[in-house]
């Protein structure tokens, strides 16, 4: 646990493992973010992981950042995720087990659904995947999604609508009916693609991708993994909104009351302060 002098108290900091491989590109960011609300971000390259797995186990949150992992070869996060699976499948359940978060942001929420951690925490054994967008092209575009009160352990708040990016090209959401009905019942979804009344939405492109049932990001029935296709670390500063100055997504007078991705983030720092130390 990492401590710093602020005001003059000591404060511990939430230790933050910003997992990298090949052909990730939105580390930084995760790193930027986490830090910015009160974390202690570190990266890590996934080879250091393989040869040191016991490090792991000096973490609080594990964070997998959006990119094209080791190109997307095969399919979206499936190299990630037989990686993750086949060395470091130990370290992995030993992580869950001492009550630790994980993220995955787009390309790392293709790894989790890979690696069988979500929807259903089945590590190693696919229930679910993500598969390429109906529109049949890559979607760079800001979308509205709406928060449900699902199995979430740390997000305690019910959220709107909330302005996110997208950035895919494999990101709908599919299963057989069995599952979908499993995942609706277990209350595991998180966020749904939004239309302009605040509805969930199968039309595009406010729904980017298709994906069954307007699913945006589930959790697993633990509640402490969270997967989303959209990044909200790119919306955690007013001036990351497009024409931020002329067209404020939500706020009173013109003015932004807060950017909408944030809350993820700080509440996953305050979810590890009150609950792992």
């Amino acid at each position: 646990m990492a401590e710093a002098n602020e005001g003059g108290f000591w404060m511990k900091k939430p230790n933050v493992c910003i997992l990298q491989s090949d052909g990730t590109n939105c580390d930084v960011e995760l790193h930027y973010v986490f830090k910015k609300f009160g974390g202690n971000p570190q990266f890590v390259r996934v080879n250091e992981l393989r040869d040191n797995p016991k490090i792991l186990k000096d973490f609080h949150i594990l964070a997998l950042p959006g990119g094209f992992s080791y190109g997307d070869d095969v399919a979206s996060g499936k190299i990630w995720a037989v990686e993750l699976v086949s060395f470091l499948r130990e370290e992995i359940e030993n992580f869950r087990k001492k009550g630790g978060l994980i993220i995955g942001i787009c390309n790392g929420f293709q790894v989790l659904i890979r690696t069988g951690l979500l929807p259903f925490g089945n590590l190693g054994k696919m229930d679910a995947t993500l598969v390429p967008n109906d529109s049949g092209h890559f979607e760079c575009r800001w979308v509205d999604l709406k928060s449900e009160r699902s199995k979430c352990a740390f997000l305690k708040s019910n959220y709107d609508v909330g302005h996110f990016a997208v950035n895919h090209g494999e990101g709908k959401l599919f299963c057989n009916t069995e599952t979908l009905e499993k995942i609706e019942a277990q209350n595991l979804v998180v966020f749904r693609y939004v239309d302009e009344n605040g509805s969930p939405t199968q039309k595009y492109p406010q729904n980017p991708n298709g994906s069954l049932n307007a699913i945006a990001g589930i959790t697993d029935p633990s509640g402490r993994i969270l997967g989303l296709m959209p990044h909200p670390e790119k919306f955690v500063d007013i001036t990351q909104y497009p024409n931020w100055r002329r067209d404020p997504p939500t706020g009173r007078q013109g003015k932004i009351i807060k950017p909408h991705g944030a809350f993820i983030f700080e509440e996953m720092i305050n979810y590890v302060k009150e609950n792992l130390w």
